[in-house]
């Protein structure tokens, strides 16, 4: 009665803590959707992504003719030059003006530089959105991991708890076989020992569910003191579409799909561009402009309408041709660099095709030893169950020893450890797979 009394008040206080907490039921959907709303990363690259657009907005625009007014107004005191009938007079007052100038130019030939660096652009973009896709399945993979982890620690300290009553109650029917005369002192001490052992498995299975717990609830950067009630999943064994397929059959989905290798393919299609946009400096320039200014000067009597719209406008209209040759080598420093991005980007690309095939080679053969391992954990727990059922009989009929007993008894959980274990890893190794191969739908 004692041992019971123990037991209860430690459940009882476990129970107390979590009514304490703040407790937030959510399903796998709404953890997801937390994560990429708090997610730090992700919402850099969301951030990033509008500069992008921007940059893309910018280069198309620039093909366009800018144009530019300027105004300005000033007093000059001292000695003032007038034209005055072939006379130049010099005066000494005090001279209010007003300029105004109207200003646009147009690229003509400029070596490709605005073509170019649109494209660039177009394709960075691009890219920044893949990588913003790719950066959701991985929230969404990080907080699944996560998410299934809590889940199997609460599936282990069920089983926990249920083993401990179990020996609970066997404890009782030794006690009793011991009054009776049936069973020794020695067994009912060893039972005690198991019961003693046990309760501290319960307790170790109880602190690392509430550890992963935690640690989900940081990730997804939930309030002080509030913990997540997660809803559970179907882990129904079930065999994925991509299990009858090749290695290079999966290795060529995986290029069609990862947004990570897109991103690469398209971020080395910009940096080719932009090498071609750094070789453009080296060609010669033409531009169009066209010029338009006026002022008003106080030392001319007439009216500041007058003079800015009829007296001293002036216009100028024309080309202008500029040839590089020889700017320090300037130039050539900008297109080595740009030379050494591109190569480098390629070389990201090539390292990222190699690592895709060892992934995707790592995740199927795991698969397939998940599968074999559900079921061979299958066969374990329900030869377990059975062994366990036969020798408590043989152990009630006087038959068996405690040692029988006890190795039967932890076979069984072992069994029933084993089998929830490769349960999640089964489903875990099938959302692994989709990560790998790109086709993890966020959506």
């Amino acid at each position: 009665m004692n041992k019971i009394l123990i037991t209860a008040l430690i459940l009882m206080a476990f129970i107390s803590e979590l009514k304490a907490q703040d407790t937030l039921k959510l399903n796998f959907r709404e953890a997801v959707n937390i994560g990429l709303q708090q997610n730090l990363a992700y919402k850099q690259r969301t951030n990033e992504q509008d500069v992008l657009k921007r940059e893309k907005q910018a280069a198309q625009l620039a093909h366009l003719p800018n144009l530019n007014i300027g105004n300005s107004g000033f007093r000059q005191t001292g000695q003032q030059y007038q034209q005055v009938e072939d006379q130049l007079i010099v005066t000494n007052v005090s001279n209010n003006i007003i300029t105004s100038n109207l200003n646009t130019s147009m690229p003509i030939y400029n070596g490709g530089r605005r073509i170019n660096n649109t494209q660039a652009t177009r394709f960075f973009e691009e890219a920044g959105e893949n990588s913003l896709e790719r950066s959701a399945q991985e929230v969404m993979f990080n907080i699944g991991r996560q998410y299934l982890q809590v889940l199997l620690d609460q599936e282990l300290y069920r089983i926990a708890l249920e083993n401990l009553e179990n020996q609970k109650k066997q404890l009782e029917q030794i006690e009793g076989f011991v009054e009776a005369g049936l069973r020794t002192l020695s067994d009912q001490y060893n039972q005690q020992s198991e019961v003693a052992r046990l309760e501290t498995v319960a307790l170790n299975a109880k602190i690392q569910w509430e550890t992963d717990a935690w640690t989900l609830a940081e990730t997804l950067q939930l309030g002080p003191n509030v913990i997540p009630q997660l809803e559970a999943v179907s882990l129904s064994p079930g065999q994925s579409e991509y299990l009858n397929m090749s290695v290079e059959e999966l290795y060529t989905i995986a290029l069609e799909n990862r947004k990570d290798f897109k991103q690469q393919q398209l971020l080395e299609s910009g940096n080719k561009k932009l090498l071609a946009v750094s070789r453009s400096f080296m060609y010669p320039q033409v531009n169009a402009f066209f010029n338009y200014s006026t002022f008003f000067t106080s030392l001319d009597d007439r009216s500041i309408s007058e003079q800015l719209w009829q007296v001293y406008p002036q216009q100028t209209i024309g080309l202008s041709l500029n040839i590089p040759i020889f700017n320090n080598f300037n130039n050539k420093l900008t297109v080595t660099r740009s030379k050494v991005e591109y190569y480098n980007q390629q070389l990201e690309k090539t390292a990222l095709e190699r690592r895709i095939s060892q992934e995707i080679k790592l995740a199927y053969e795991n698969y397939k030893a998940s599968i074999k391992r559900e079921e061979a954990t299958k066969l374990q727990l329900t030869a377990a169950e059975e062994a366990q059922k036969a020798i408590s009989e043989r152990f009630r009929l006087g038959v068996s020893n405690f040692v029988d007993l006890a190795t039967a008894n932890q076979q069984l959980v072992a069994g029933q450890s084993d089998y929830v274990q490769a349960l999640y890893t089964l489903f875990f190794q099938e959302v692994i797979l989709n990560y790998q191969l790109g086709v993890l739908a966020v959506d």
